[in-house]
C-alpha cells in the first residue's frame, strides 16, 4: 500500500490481498465481507416484490380527500343520511344542440340516458335526481287547495298537450337554474355517489365509473345532443386516464438523466447500475405498497419518481467516489469499501432528512397526504439499503470502465497554487470575504423581498373548475357551461340546521334561515340560495293567487307546517328536525369560501341556541372550505416540524451549530422564494401543493450535506477554506451541480403535462432543485467563510483506520 498524493490521507491499495477486510466499522463489514449473501438476498426480494408489484391498484376516495376529523366535516359526516346525496356527486348536463328540452325526442333520449345511469355500480339510487325521477316534482295552490305531483306525471305520451303540461310543472317546480337551465336548452342529472360498490363491498372504482361514463357520452354525443360531466369522481377519473402520459412523463424523466448522467461518466456499465438500483427501489416500494394493502391515487403517484430521483442523485455520489478511487489505482472491492466509509453517514443522515420531510405530512389531518406521506417514507427507507449499500456492492464486482476511471481525475487539479477550472475558480471566490459577503448580503435581499411577496400566498384554489386540470381541459370546459346557465352551480356550499323533532317549519326557525340566506347572497361569489325557507314563501304566493306582495314568510306555524308535506327531501329530513340552506357559489376559489364561511360562523355565533343550531358545512364547497382551514393551519406548523427534524438530523452528524446553519439557511431562502414563485405563478396552497413545499426542504439538504461533509473533513486536516471547498466541489459538489441541474430538467418537463397539478409540482420541484444546489455551490461556502474559520467538532462521518492509517472523509 502506498498514500497517493491526489488523496492525502487515503492509502491506495491495488491489490485486494493487501486490503485488511477486518477494517471498517460493523456494518461495512457486515455488507462487504458477505456481499454474495447480500446480492442474493437482494434479487430475491427483487423478484418477490415485484411480483407483488404488480398487483398495486390505482384508484382514489372521495373521503380520503377531505379532512375528517376536522368540525366542519364531523359535522357534515353526522348529517350525511339527511342530506340527500349531497356529498361526493357528479353531474351529467344533457344539452339540446338544437330547440329546447321541451321535445320528445329529446326527453326520450334523456330518460335512456337516466335509465342507464341509474343501473352504474356505485350509484346512491335513492338520491338520484332528474326531470325522470318521481323526486323531481312541482308544488301549486289550486281552487281545490294545495297540490303537486312529478314533473313528469305518469300521463306524458310525449304529445303537445303532455310537452305544455311538463313545461308548466317545470315552472311551479323550483327546478329553474337547479335541475334545468335557465334558457330551458339542457337539463342535469344529478347523480349521488356511495363510497363502495354494493355489489362488490370494495372500494368504488372511479376509473371504471369514468369510463362508463365517457361510453355512454360517446353513445349520445352526436349532432342532436352533447353530454356535459362534472364532480368530483370524473376529475379523478380524468386523472387517471391522464396517468398514462404520466408514465410517459416517468420515462422521459428516466431517459433524460440516464443520458446525461452518462455524458458525465462516459461508462455504461456504472451508469447502468445507478439507474438499475434507483429502479430496485421503486419495485420495492410498490411491493411493499400491495403487501400493505395500500392503492396509490393520482395525487400519490408522483411519488415513485421522486423516490428514484432521489436514488439517481444518491447514486451518482457513490460512483463518483468510487470511479475516482479506481482511476488512482485502488481495487474496485476497496473503492467500493472507501466510498461506502466516507459518504454512508453523510448518505444516512440526507436520506433521514427526506423521510422526515415525507413523514412530517401526516400530521395533516387529510388521509391522501397521510397516505402519500406513508408511501414516500417507504420509498425513501428502502433507498437506505438499494442506493448506499447494494449500488457500491454490485459495483465492487463490475468495477467501471478504465477509460471512465482516468477521465473522472482529469480536471482535478489538487496542489496548491495549480490552475484550477474557470467554474471552480469562479464558485471558489465565495469562499473570500468579498464575494462572500456580496452573497450573503444579496441572498437576505431576495429572503426579505421573497418574503414580502409570499405574504399574499393563498390558500385553496384561485381558479374556477377543477384546478387539478388545464383550464381549457373538457371538464373545465363542461363546468365552465354550466356555471354560466345554471344558477345551481356545482360549488354548492350547505348549511346544516337542526332543530328539535318536528319542529324545522316553525316560524323562529324559518325566519333565522331565511335571514342567512338573505344576508349570504349579498356576498360577492354568492349566486342563489335554496332552502325551506324560500319554498314557503314561495307557498304564501300560491296560497293567495300568486300574488307576490305574499312573498313572505307568515308567522303561522300551521301555515308553514303545511308546506312540509310538498316540499322535496333534500331540504328536510324525515322527523322534521334537520334542514338545509343550499349555497350556490359562482366558484370556490379561497376568498370566496371564506368571505361565506366568516358570514355563516358570525351568524351561528349569535343566532344559535340550545334548540335551533347552524352548522357548518357540506356540500363540495363546504368541503373545500374545511379542506382549506386544515391546509392553512398545518402548512407552517409542518414547515416547522421539518426544519427541526432537519437541524437535529445535521446537529447529530455535524456536532456544530455553525454547520448546521449553513446547511440549513440556504433551505430557508429556498422555501421563501418557493411561496413567492407560488404567489407569482398563481398558485395556492392546496393538497397537491403543499407536500411540495415540504419535499423541497427533505429533498434539497441532500445537497448541502455532502458538500459539507466533505468541506468539514479537509478544515479538520487543516486546510484552508478555500482548499477544503474545492476538494468538496471536485469531490461531491460536481455531482450536486449533475444531479440538480438534470432532476430538475427531468421534473421540468412536467410543466407540459395535461394535468395541471402535475404541471404545478413539476415546476416547484424544478425549482427547488435548482435553488437548493446553487445554495449549496454559493451560499454555503459563504456563510463558511463567517462560521467555518475556526475548528470545528468531528462529525458523526468519522475517519476509520485502515492498518493505523486514518481513512478519512
Amino acid at each position: 500500500m502506498h498514500a497517493d498524493s491526489s488523496s492525502n490521507t487515503q492509502p491506495v491499495v491495488a491489490q485486494l490481498e493487501d486490503f485488511d477486510t477486518r477494517s471498517g466499522n460493523w456494518v461495512e463489514r457486515a455488507f462487504f465481507n458477505y456481499r454474495p449473501w447480500v446480492v442474493a438476498i437482494c434479487l430475491l426480494l427483487t423478484l418477490v416484490l415485484g411480483w407483488f408489484g404488480t398487483r398495486l391498484q390505482l384508484n382514489a376516495s372521495f373521503e380520503k380527500t377531505i379532512p375528517t376529523s376536522h368540525p366542519y366535516i364531523v359535522n357534515y359526516l353526522a348529517h350525511k343520511a339527511d342530506l340527500a346525496g349531497q356529498g361526493n356527486a357528479l353531474r351529467l348536463v344533457v344539452q339540446a344542440k338544437q330547440g329546447t328540452i321541451y321535445d320528445k325526442n329529446y326527453l326520450d333520449a334523456l330518460q335512456k340516458i337516466n335509465d342507464e345511469i341509474f343501473l352504474l355500480p356505485g350509484v346512491d339510487r335513492p338520491f338520484m335526481k332528474s326531470l325522470w325521477t318521481s323526486s323531481t316534482r312541482w308544488v301549486a295552490v289550486t281552487e281545490e287547495g294545495l297540490d303537486g305531483g312529478p314533473v313528469i306525471p305518469d300521463s306524458y305520451d310525449g304529445s303537445s298537450a303532455s310537452l305544455a303540461e311538463l313545461r308548466a310543472n317545470v315552472e311551479r317546480s323550483g327546478e329553474i337554474g337547479q335541475l334545468v337551465a335557465g334558457d330551458f336548452k339542457s337539463s342535469i342529472v344529478f347523480v349521488p355517489l356511495l363510497d363502495r360498490n354494493p355489489e362488490t363491498g370494495k372500494a368504488l372504482d372511479y376509473g371504471d365509473l369514468s369510463r362508463q361514463i365517457e361510453v355512454l357520452r360517446a353513445k349520445y354525443d352526436g349532432d342532436v345532443l352533447q353530454i356535459r360531466v362534472t364532480g368530483f369522481a370524473k376529475v379523478v377519473g380524468d386523472l387517471i386516464e391522464g396517468l398514462h402520459q404520466v408514465v410517459l412523463f416517468f420515462l422521459l424523466a428516466l431517459a433524460i438523466t440516464t443520458v446525461v448522467l452518462y455524458g458525465y461518466t462516459r461508462c455504461k456499465r456504472s451508469t447502468a447500475l445507478v439507474v438499475a438500483c434507483s429502479l430496485v427501489a421503486v419495485v420495492w416500494q410498490f411491493g411493499l405498497l400491495a403487501l400493505l394493502g395500500y392503492e396509490l391515487d393520482p395525487y400519490s403517484v408522483l411519488v415513485p419518481f421522486l423516490v428514484f430521483a432521489i436514488g439517481m442523485s444518491h447514486g451518482a455520489q457513490k460512483m463518483n467516489g468510487i470511479m475516482q478511487d479506481i482511476g488512482r489505482g485502488t481495487h474496485r472491492v476497496v473503492a467500493a469499501r472507501y466510498t461506502f466509509r466516507r459518504l454512508f453517514m453523510a448518505g444516512l443522515t440526507a436520506l433521514l432528512c427526506d423521510a422526515v420531510g415525507f413523514a412530517v405530512l401526516v400530521i395533516i389531518q387529510i388521509k391522501v397526504i397521510q397516505d402519500l406521506a406513508l408511501i414516500a417514507s417507504i420509498g425513501v427507507a428502502v433507498l437506505i439499503f438499494t442506493n448506499l449499500v447494494l449500488l457500491p456492492i454490485l459495483l465492487s464486482y463490475t468495477g467501471v470502465a478504465p477509460s471512465a476511471a482516468a477521465r473522472s481525475l482529469r480536471d482535478e487539479v489538487v496542489f496548491e497554487g495549480a490552475k484550477r477550472p474557470w467554474l471552480w475558480a469562479l464558485l471558489d471566490h465565495f469562499t473570500q470575504k468579498r464575494w462572500a459577503t456580496a452573497a450573503v448580503l444579496v441572498a437576505a435581499l431576495m429572503a426579505a423581498g421573497g418574503y414580502a411577496i409570499s405574504l399574499n400566498l393563498k390558500i385553496g384554489d384561485l381558479d374556477t373548475g377543477a384546478s387539478e386540470l388545464r383550464p381549457d381541459s373538457r371538464y373545465n370546459r363542461d363546468n365552465a357551461y354550466q356555471i354560466a346557465h345554471y344558477a345551481a352551480s356545482a360549488d354548492i356550499l350547505t348549511v346544516m340546521v337542526t332543530t328539535p323533532v318536528d319542529q324545522c317549519t316553525r316560524y323562529e326557525t324559518l325566519a333565522k334561515l331565511d335571514t342567512l340566506a338573505w344576508r349570504l347572497e349579498q356576498l360577492p361569489g354568492v349566486e342563489s340560495t335554496n332552502s325551506m325557507a324560500a319554498l314557503s314563501k314561495l307557498a304564501m304566493v300560491g296560497y293567495n293567487e300568486g300574488n307576490f306582495k305574499w312573498f313572505e314568510l307568515l308567522p303561522n306555524d300551521g301555515a308553514l307546517g303545511g308546506v312540509q308535506t310538498r316540499a322535496p327531501r333534500e331540504l328536510f329530513n324525515q322527523n322534521c328536525s334537520f334542514l338545509a340552506l343550499y349555497v350556490y357559489l359562482k366558484d370556490h376559489k379561497a376568498e370566496t369560501l371564506s368571505r361565506v364561511v366568516a358570514e355563516v360562523e358570525q351568524f351561528a355565533a349569535a343566532n344559535n341556541t340550545p334548540e335551533i343550531s347552524f352548522k357548518l358545512a357540506a356540500g363540495s364547497a363546504g368541503i373545500d372550505a374545511a379542506t382549506n382551514i386544515v391546509v392553512g393551519k398545518a402548512m407552517h406548523e409542518m414547515l416547522l416540524w421539518v426544519y427541526a427534524a432537519v437541524v437535529i438530523l445535521c446537529w447529530i452528524t455535524f456536532r456544530s451549530w455553525r454547520a448546521v446553519v449553513v446547511a440549513v439557511l440556504p433551505l430557508v431562502l429556498t422555501s421563501i422564494l418557493c411561496e413567492a414563485l407560488m404567489v407569482g405563478l398563481g398558485m395556492g396552497v392546496k393538497v397537491a401543493t403543499l407536500p411540495v413545499i415540504a419535499l423541497g426542504v427533505g429533498i434539497g439538504v441532500d445537497y448541502a450535506l455532502y458538500v459539507l461533509s466533505i468541506t468539514l473533513a479537509r478544515l479538520r486536516e487543516g486546510a484552508s477554506l478555500s482548499d477544503a471547498y474545492h476538494h468538496a466541489l471536485q469531490f461531491t459538489g460536481r455531482v450536486v451541480m449533475l444531479t440538480g441541474i438534470t432532476l430538475a430538467l427531468a421534473v421540468g418537463t412536467w410543466a407540459f403535462s395535461p394535468i395541471k397539478f402535475q404541471a404545478d409540482m413539476g415546476i416547484l420541484l424544478a425549482f427547488m432543485f435548482v435553488w437548493n444546489m446553487v445554495g449549496a455551490l454559493v451560499l454555503l461556502p459563504a456563510l463558511a467563510h463567517f462560521l467555518l474559520r475556526v475548528p470545528v467538532p468531528e462529525t458523526r462521518v468519522q475517519p476509520m483506520k485502515l492498518d493505523a492509517v486514518s481513512v478519512s472523509t
